[in-house]
């Protein structure tokens, strides 16, 4: 008994979706799951086999990762890696893998819904109380991910977060986040730039990602936004489609300390991959 399955990367928040909006990307984590060899067992510490406990007994198997998501760089990697255990263990039981039911299951381990809801159900999702709504199975731009070489973990970056923000940013946000899923909702370029901007949490967070406030003061040429991905320090640069090319390139000459990659939205969750 041998089967992998696969999970994407995601990008949270979104500008103005703090928590709640997540998108996937073709960026993706694998497990391989086999029968383990005499003697051996299963590390039950992993943040994945202990999702996959979660429904299903992991021992007398193998788990083999294959981690291309990098970590601690807001793109999702534990949310993939929760994912992965969960719809693997699904797998096992020869049970659906519902998106819903398996987010409830793992928050226990993720602690936010934003990131697995989008792992789990692909697209640009939308969650709230424990419910999944897919706002739409690709985006109205091309994003290109800007990856510095330090981490940022998710619990300094709410550490820095305030108790409490102006009425007049929480307004403002409120609105950006309305016109953020009309944008996804219904593909419009138009909506999504101008909705690419928040006061909720990336003026907190952006001393652990300057590229941000650099990227949005000098945008390269068609930008249509720039985002902290999930906690940062990773930065989306959101372009028209068909420039993604020209911009990956002209970030990668403007800031060859950091890793610069084109990536596309997926449709697709995690799901069995093979096998």
């Amino acid at each position: 008994m041998t089967f992998t399955v696969r999970a994407p990367a995601t990008t949270a928040n979104v500008g103005p979706g703090f928590d709640h909006v997540a998108i996937a990307l073709d960026l993706w984590n694998e497990v391989e799951i086999s029968d383990a060899s005499r003697g051996q067992a299963p590390d039950l510490s992993h943040l994945g086999v202990r999702a996959f406990a979660l429904l299903a007994p992991p021992d007398g198997l193998a788990f083999r990762w294959t981690d291309r998501i990098p970590r601690a760089r807001g793109l999702g990697s534990s949310a993939a890696t929760i994912a992965l255990g969960l719809v693997a263990a699904c797998r096992r039981l020869g049970r659906p893998a519902d998106p819903e039911e398996l987010l409830a299951l793992g928050l226990a381990l993720e602690g936010h819904a934003d990131n697995l809801a989008a792992c789990l159900a692909g697209g640009a999702c939308l969650t709230w109380d424990g419910r999944i709504e897919r706002l739409g199975r690709h985006v109205p731009a091309e994003p290109v991910a800007v990856i510095p070489g330090h981490e940022v973990e998710t619990a300094a970056a709410r550490a820095a977060l305030p108790e409490a923000v102006p009425h007049a940013d929480a307004a403002y946000t409120a609105g950006r986040a309305a016109l953020l899923g009309a944008a996804l909702a219904s593909g419009s370029v138009e909506l999504f730039a101008a909705a690419l901007a928040d006061r909720i949490h990336e003026p907190y967070r952006a001393s652990g990602a300057p590229l941000l406030e650099e990227l949005r003061r000098d945008p390269p040429p068609r930008t249509l936004g720039v985002t902290l991905s999930g906690s940062g320090p990773t930065v989306i640069v959101w372009v028209r489609e068909g420039d993604a090319a020209a911009c990956a390139d002209a970030l990668a000459a403007r800031v060859p300390e950091a890793r610069v990659v084109r990536l596309a939205v997926t449709a697709e969750g995690a799901v069995l991959h093979g096998g």
